[in-house]
């Protein structure tokens, strides 16, 4: 995934301050999580996934780094409270490359803004039927 995204690029549309709390729905491979860690020295950043061999993964990673300002959750966001995060809880909610492979991806919208606090900020990327770098037919719910 690091190849189709500008990581900072595309961290630039968000109001980080170093101590926000910030999740990655769907992390996957963390690219967005390492980076938001970075940047959010004195927050927090959680990185949810349904997939344990990516969080345990991202645990290793995060030890070499040095990074404490990572939690991983095991979850499923298509369900009722999915993140386990508190309502109204997060500066920050990224999801990144998630909604096309969803069933319920209103779901994951409504669970992104449970946790976000008042005024907190929404950050959705995801691939378009028509991009050039989009998934084949039949891939896209």
């Amino acid at each position: 995934m690091p190849e189709f995204f500008k990581i900072d690029e595309v961290l630039s549309y968000l109001n980080l301050k170093e101590s926000m709390l910030a999740a990655e729905f769907g992390c996957g491979s963390a690219v967005f999580t390492i980076a938001l860690a970075r940047k959010l020295s004195k927050g927090r950043v959680y990185a949810l996934d349904i997939q344990e061999e990516k969080l345990s993964a991202l645990k290793g990673s995060v030890a070499k780094q040095n990074l404490s300002n990572v939690f991983t959750v095991l979850c499923d966001l298509e369900a009722p409270n999915g993140s386990t995060l508190q309502d109204d809880s997060l500066d920050i909610v990224l999801i990144p490359n998630v909604l096309f492979q969803a069933e319920n991806k209103h779901a994951i919208i409504e669970e992104a803004k449970r946790v976000l606090k008042l005024g907190g900020e929404l950050l959705v990327i995801d691939w378009s039927k028509q991009g050039p770098f989009s998934p084949k037919e039949g891939m896209i719910h």
